[in-house]
């Protein structure tokens, strides 16, 4: 049983967390009719990494990641696209590894179906985060397009130890917009 001391706290806890909640609903703002969803698949190959004074190619360290991600158009030149990014990290040594990668990120309709965008980025599993920028060519064709895309990523790690490091890298996106 609850001290009559100790109840006093806790339903002014709930009564502000319920007002709070209903708050929140009643400031959201409803999705809006012009609103639309689309949507992406492909596979991102990183041709070039620098870290740690050292470069490595495809040919060095090979990787094949696919992208898929929704994409959120409210009208206009911008749009938010949400992105999930597993990779296939061929191991000499060991098992395949295959990391996440979380990719928020806004993109802009530079007109011409070119798109520019700037993600961030949250390596699931490593001590790595950062951002990447993106410039985007699309192909449309009927109610989809191909596409072609420059990344740069760029990542700031950890190692076990503690040691920070930058890792600058090149790669081609290659996939499917609807």
């Amino acid at each position: 049983m609850i001290p009559p001391s100790a109840e006093l706290p806790r339903m002014r806890r709930r009564t502000w967390t319920a007002a709070f909640l209903m708050a929140t609903a009643l400031l959201a703002t409803s999705a809006r009719a012009d609103d639309k969803l689309g949507g992406h698949f492909g596979a991102v190959f990183p041709l070039v990494t620098h870290a740690n004074g050292d470069t490595t190619n495809i040919g060095d360290d090979f990787k094949i990641g696919f992208p898929m991600g929704i994409t959120v158009k409210p009208g206009g030149k911008w749009a938010f696209d949400l992105e999930l990014v597993p990779v296939l990290d061929f191991n000499d040594d060991g098992p395949i590894g295959v990391p996440l990668t979380i990719h928020p990120g806004v993109l802009r309709d530079l007109g011409g179906n070119w798109t520019f965008g700037m993600r961030m980025a949250f390596d699931i599993g490593g001590a790595s985060w950062g951002f990447t920028p993106l410039l985007n060519k699309g192909f449309p064709k009927g109610n989809h397009a191909l596409f072609v895309e420059a990344v740069l990523p760029i990542r700031f790690q950890d190692d076990a130890a503690g040691n920070g490091s930058t890792a600058i890298g090149f790669g081609v996106h290659l996939g499917v917009g609807f």
